[in-house]
């Protein structure tokens, strides 16, 4: 089966080539710091030669507390996210929740995210399939890698074939996860891209009264072994005080430490690419 390369905004994604960056905020909190933080981004990315996707979310729906933020909402998180898209010419992600929000979304984002705990929700599949976009589809905590093929026959059923998946870590007994690197080739096995969510791969769930504990100090070292599976993505989140982020502060890299982190996961991607792929079956 010929690997499938999935084009939108002049990036061309698959696993074979240089890995694509979908990174920014966790969780839109004023328009100026998305600003700040696209920004940030885009200027470390050009100056390394790396594509972005900026991500933001304009509501986290899936919070542990009632009294946890959850973002400015549907309909001036899409202003913010129009005016970021256009201010800094780079090409949004973002992720929705419930069908009604599908349209909206698809007039901004050029990339729609089906959230993990909602990847097997077939109606919501419905809506968004039917927008024509692309779709990024996070891998459910709790669902095996060989299981995504079944969230991938719903898309294809209906038309679209425009499809990421995105690994984000299984659950591991109470309050951790854990990243099976080998599912990552049965996830290549679809022959779609490939993503890695190195952040929220990082959480602690329920570790902090209320919230989420995360191991943002160790981010580096699980960058460099998703990536060295030969992937199509990365997906990052990053905050100027991630110790006064309004949502998975412990999870985000430090945005002063974006150049270093990325010139280090670019030169690992480089290597893996450039080595010859050894059939041991």
């Amino acid at each position: 089966m010929k690997e499938k390369e999935i084009e939108f905004a002049n990036i061309k994604l698959s696993n074979s080539k240089p890995f694509v960056l979908f990174g920014g905020l966790n969780v839109l909190e004023t328009k100026s710091l998305g600003l700040q933080v696209a920004e940030t981004f885009k200027y470390v990315c050009e100056a390394l030669d790396i594509q972005l996707v900026f991500k933001a979310s304009f509501d986290k729906a899936n919070r542990s507390s009632v009294a946890s933020y959850r973002g400015p909402g549907l309909d001036e998180g899409l202003r913010w996210l129009d005016d970021i898209k256009k201010q800094c010419d780079v090409p949004i992600i973002t992720d929705v929740h419930e069908i009604v929000q599908v349209k909206p979304v698809a007039e901004v984002a050029d990339v729609i995210q089906l959230p993990a705990f909602l990847s097997r929700q077939t109606d919501l599949i419905c809506a968004m399939a039917a927008t024509g976009k692309v779709i990024n589809i996070k891998k459910a905590q709790f669902l095996a890698p060989e299981e995504m093929a079944y969230i991938i026959e719903k898309f294809e059923s209906l038309g679209n074939k425009k499809l990421i998946l995105c690994e984000r870590g299984s659950i591991f007994g109470y309050k951790n996860l854990i990243v099976d690197m080998l599912g990552f080739s049965v996830m290549k096995q679809s022959q779609y891209p490939v993503i890695f969510d190195v952040t929220h791969s990082l959480q602690q769930p329920g570790g902090r009264s209320g919230a989420a504990d995360g191991r943002r100090e160790q981010v580096a070292n699980l960058a460099k072994a998703g990536l060295s599976q030969g992937l199509a993505g990365l997906f990052l989140e990053a905050h100027p005080n991630p110790n006064d982020a309004l949502c998975d502060g412990p999870c985000a890299l430090r945005l002063d430490c974006l150049h270093p982190f990325l010139n280090q996961m670019k030169e690992i991607d480089c290597l893996i690419k450039s080595q010859a792929f050894i059939d041991t079956a």
